[in-house]
């Protein structure tokens, strides 16, 4: 299966274990220069624009785009943007139609797809990308697809907890004022926060610990914060009953009506179960949903528990072929509408 051997290819750039083509690095550009070679062998007229974003374009419908990334992150897996990458090379040869998008650091905040929105484009008609699901509610469906919603939006920040230093052999368990003990609380209220609202998520991802000596009692520790949800209104509540100030927030991102419902009727078409479902995590459609862009995605199936990020993920040959077939019969009704 030619896509397969292609994502093997694209894997085995950078070394591992895992995927290792950080953005920027000369593993991106080589995974690059091999999809421009695949574009160039489909018969497309290849550039790259100028923010190193890499396009193939067919004689039909080049307004109409499919495409992902090809950064990782360190030790990522083989299927998390590449997969959409090689499914769109295959699309577009065999619809005959559409371009083909590779953006550049999509891992780093969609590098790419935000500097072509800032400098005003060109823009596509219409853009579908194709992902593993980073998630498990494919698999616990049984079901092989799913269509993308939208993208949730998320905040970032700190929370900083403040205590008292002390000898950690001198100082009475009960006169100690510990920053660290504290924040271990503190944590397990930003989880059950979290978990009260609906579709909302929180995380403590990083904690930095001062003065940070063995035998030194804690006097102030920082927490990171990663707080996601569906819309704004759970966004606000989740920023607000967890007390902190977002210094980085991306709004939640509706996909685009006429895509998604290309993508909706050509699984429906397949006789499969329509499954709608928001993405948790951050994509460059939801980049070109939010600029105007008509905007789609399409979830393929992930096992191994939905681990994504990590040389564990893991996707059927049986699934990834059952979704290149409906990324291309999208693609093509989206080309062939006026």
């Amino acid at each position: 299966m030619r896509i397969l051997e292609r994502l093997e290819r694209l894997y085995a750039i950078g070394g591992g274990p895992g995927a290792n083509r950080p953005h920027p690095s000369a593993a991106e550009d080589e995974a690059h220069e091999l999809a421009a070679r695949w574009l160039e062998e489909a018969g497309l007229e290849v550039e790259v624009d100028p923010d190193g974003n890499l396009i193939g374009r067919a004689d039909e419908s080049p307004d109409v785009w499919v495409g992902s990334h090809l950064d990782s992150v360190p030790a990522g897996g083989r299927f998390d943007g590449a997969l959409g990458v090689v499914a769109a090379i295959e699309a577009v040869e065999r619809a005959g139609r559409g371009s083909v998008v590779a953006f550049r650091g999509e891992e780093v905040g969609c590098v790419g797809s935000r500097a072509l929105v800032a400098r005003g484009g060109p823009l596509p008609r219409a853009f579908l990308e194709l992902h593993v699901e980073q998630g498990p509610v494919l698999a616990e469906a049984g079901l092989p697809l799913g269509v993308v919603t939208g993208i949730v939006g998320y905040a970032h920040g700190e929370l900083v907890v403040e205590g008292r230093a002390g000898h950690a052999g001198t100082t009475p368990m009960d006169g100690r004022d510990d920053a660290l003990v504290k924040a271990a609380s503190e944590i397990l209220r930003i989880r059950d926060v979290a978990v009260t609202v609906e579709g909302g998520v929180a995380t403590v991802g990083r904690i930095e610990v001062e003065p940070g000596g063995v035998n030194v009692i804690p006097s102030r520790v920082r927490l990171s914060l990663d707080v996601r949800a569906p819309d704004t209104a759970r966004l606000d509540a989740l920023i607000e009953a967890i007390g902190f100030e977002a210094t980085q927030r991306s709004e939640p991102v509706e996909l685009g009506t006429g895509a998604r419902a290309a993508v909706r009727g050509v699984v429906e078409e397949h006789g499969l179960e329509v499954v709608e479902l928001p993405s948790g995590a951050g994509h460059d459609a939801g980049i070109l949903a939010a600029a105007g862009v008509d905007a789609g995605m399409l979830f393929v199936r992930s096992l191994n528990g939905g681990i994504s990020h990590s040389p564990d993920e893991l996707s059927s040959p049986e699934d990834i072929e059952l979704a290149v077939e409906v990324l291309t019969a999208a693609l093509r009704c989206l080309a062939m509408s006026p």
